[in-house]
């Protein structure tokens, strides 16, 4: 243990209000415990994955200075003050004073905050599962990770800590009222009458009227004299005259009323500037009618998300969900840059931020509020979801749509009926008919990317690179059903029994020879209306499409669409011929995906089952999320994950020729 460590004998109990005396410095106290001494859960920053993790006290250092931090945000304005640590018994306990931010010391006083430790892991060892292992006078059992050394930089004051068991309580302030304050001790009750407007005016062994000085006075188990009592009253006189004091050099002159409002309702130092500061602005020349700025008020999460929105091009009719007015305000402000949304995310966070020296720190604490992650993941999902829309997926003219519920292999079962109607008897009894089920399998597999936005594309305001990324990825997304289609469909696979998918015995192929043309289209055609159901029975399905390689597309659609033929006769005389073909009403489709010269027929998926295209639980789109922002990354990921599975339902709903 280093000399720069202290221990204590008493056990800190949780955070306690702490009252100042007559000769305290500025700012409200705080105390309590900051490291319970028992596991947290943290994350891999290389891998993602969460690991469990023990901080061994004994080999805690402190800084020379530990500053009490916002949410470890390392920022000029996240500094609230300063804290001395002090281990024992297996914990860290810290008292401290915040200095700044109010609002934190006001909200501690109605919910009790979390705390959390900023330490630099120096030495660790990992303990094996099924291992155990003794840590702050508690015993883990492994897998967990404990840092054996580590320095204390920052303690931070948040609102959910790692560690469950942290809490910091704000310290008991003196007030003023307009009722009449009983101080108690003993058998004896004393009752100030000095009102708070005369009592930078009162003798020192008066108390005025609405201080509670009982903050400062022993507790009530402890018997204290006259004289003693005497000395809290002037102590608490003191304080008041000090704060009326320094309440009148802020507002001087020019803001009298404020000064007398501070006085009468007990503010605080900052309440009074930042008061002071607000009546000032509103004092000031106003903007010339040809200049519009908007206000921070009026800039709100949903105006810069539609904001956001509108300049990645996403068109107002897309922004389902916000009104009229937002989808306003964000045309007005779509002009806004990265570096411009940073800072109002900050400032909506309740934090200070300006453009002069916008750096690194500025960008760390921009990913640390909620704003901004939730407007950039949810720009991102509608450039997503627009650019899968928009891309035209060929296998949708092939196959049909079904829900599964895992990622397990599912059978798809389906009844056909067997048996014709038969007459009915004399009696009028109806024969008993039979059903039959047909089964085929699909399975889930998942697909995703991960992308970044990076501190470069920030601070270069590229924001037209970074929105490349979400539309591409919702492309990818759209054409990975009809790589995953046609890898399946050009693979031949087996059928449930046992034989090549396009086989000779399911009358659904034209083996070598097969080469686009008139006579081999018909060959097709005739063979296709030649399936047979369970019951050999024709299914009187007609092709609907004809499925060509791009070699093909421009003979195809001279087949199906020319109303007339050029036939060649024994004497070379050109005989122009009725097309019959051109009436099927077949619809050419050809891709790059079937390589050679192989072509298809298929049934319309509607009327014949073909192909399947699962989504997990009926979600047919991938979906965006922002992960979760690396202390030591400067930018933000997201991923894109898509849920999908393809397989062949039945052999009767296409036929294939083949070419020599």
């Amino acid at each position: 243990m280093d000399d720069n460590k202290k221990k204590t004998d008493v056990q800190p109990q949780g955070i306690t209000a702490m009252a100042t005396d007559g000769n305290a410095e500025q700012g409200v106290k705080i105390s309590g415990i900051a490291y319970s001494g028992n596991e947290i859960l943290q994350v891999d920053r290389t891998t993602g994955k969460p690991y469990r993790l023990v901080v061994d006290l004994e080999g805690m250092e402190f800084a020379k200075q530990i500053p009490l931090m916002d949410s470890h945000t390392n920022a000029l304005w996240s500094k609230l003050g300063e804290v001395t640590p002090v281990i024992a018994e297996g914990k860290l306990a810290v008292t401290g004073r915040i200095l700044f931010a109010n609002y934190i010391a006001e909200m501690g006083r109605m919910s009790k905050w979390q705390v959390s430790i900023g330490a630099q892991p120096t030495e660790k060892k990992t303990v094996a599962a099924g291992q155990k292992v003794t840590v702050n006078g508690m015993e883990f059992e492994g897998p967990i990770t404990v840092a054996t050394k580590s320095v204390l930089r920052e303690i931070s004051v948040v609102a959910i800590g790692a560690d469950k068991d942290t809490e910091m309580t704000i310290a008991a302030s003196l007030k003023m009222d307009d009722g009449v304050n009983t101080i108690t001790t003993g058998d004896t009750a004393m009752n100030g009458t000095e009102t708070a407007a005369n009592a930078a005016q009162a003798p020192l062994n008066a108390a005025p009227k609405g201080i509670d000085v009982q903050a400062q006075a022993p507790a009530a188990s402890v018997q204290i004299d006259g004289e003693q009592m005497k000395q809290v009253a002037a102590n608490a006189v003191k304080e008041e005259r000090q704060r009326v004091a320094e309440i009148n050099a802020i507002c001087g002159t020019d803001c009298g009323d404020i000064a007398a409002q501070a006085i009468k309702e007990g503010w605080d130092i900052p309440t009074v500037t930042a008061k002071c500061l607000e009546a000032i602005r509103k004092n000031r020349p106003q903007t010339g009618p040809n200049v519009v700025i908007p206000t921070q008020a009026a800039m709100t999460a949903e105006v810069l998300e539609c904001a956001l929105a509108l300049r990645c091009g996403i068109q107002p009719e897309d922004l389902k969900g916000h009104s009229e007015q937002t989808i306003e305000a964000g045309t007005k402000a779509m002009a806004i840059s990265l570096k411009e949304l940073c800072l109002e995310a900050i400032r909506l966070n309740g934090g200070y931020a300006s453009s002069v020296g916008f750096d690194n720190e500025t960008i760390r604490a921009a990913f640390s509020t909620v704003s901004l992650p939730g407007i950039l993941g949810n720009v991102a999902n509608k450039l997503t979801l627009r650019a899968f829309n928009n891309t035209p997926v060929l296998a949708f003219n092939f196959c049909t749509t079904g829900n599964l519920n895992d990622f397990k292999e599912s059978d798809r079962f389906r009844l056909t009926d067997v048996g014709d109607l038969q007459p009915v008897a004399a009696d009028g009894e109806i024969k008993e008919g039979g059903v039959t089920e047909e089964s085929a399998k699909n399975q889930l597999d998942t697909y995703g990317k991960k992308f970044c936005l990076t501190r470069k594309m920030i601070i270069n305001d590229d924001l037209g690179v970074f929105m490349q990324v979400p539309k591409a990825m919702g492309n990818r997304a759209a054409r990975l059903i009809d790589k995953l289609f046609f890898e399946r469909l050009t693979a031949n696979p087996t059928w449930n029994d046992g034989k090549a998918l396009f086989h000779a015995d399911h009358h659904n192929l034209i083996p070598s020879g097969g080469e686009l043309s008139e006579a081999t289209l018909k060959k097709a055609i005739e063979l296709f209306l030649n399936q047979t159901d369970a019951d050999d029975q024709p299914i009187n399905i007609e092709p609907q499409t004809i499925l060509v390689p791009t070699a093909y597309k421009f003979t195809a659609e001279a087949l199906v669409s020319s109303l007339s033929l050029v036939a060649a006769g024994s004497t070379d005389r050109v005989i122009p011929t009725m097309n019959v073909l051109a009436r099927q009403g077949l619809k050419v489709v050809s891709t790059n995906y079937i390589k050679g010269k192989d072509w298809y027929l298929f049934a319309n998926p509607a009327e014949c089952d073909t192909f399947e295209i699962g989504y997990l639980k009926g979600k047919r789109t991938p979906t965006v999320e922002q992960g979760e922002t690396d202390f030591n990354t400067l930018g933000m990921w997201f991923r894109v994950y898509f849920d999908l599975g393809i397989r062949e339902q039945d052999y009767r709903g296409f036929t294939k020729a083949v070419q020599a």
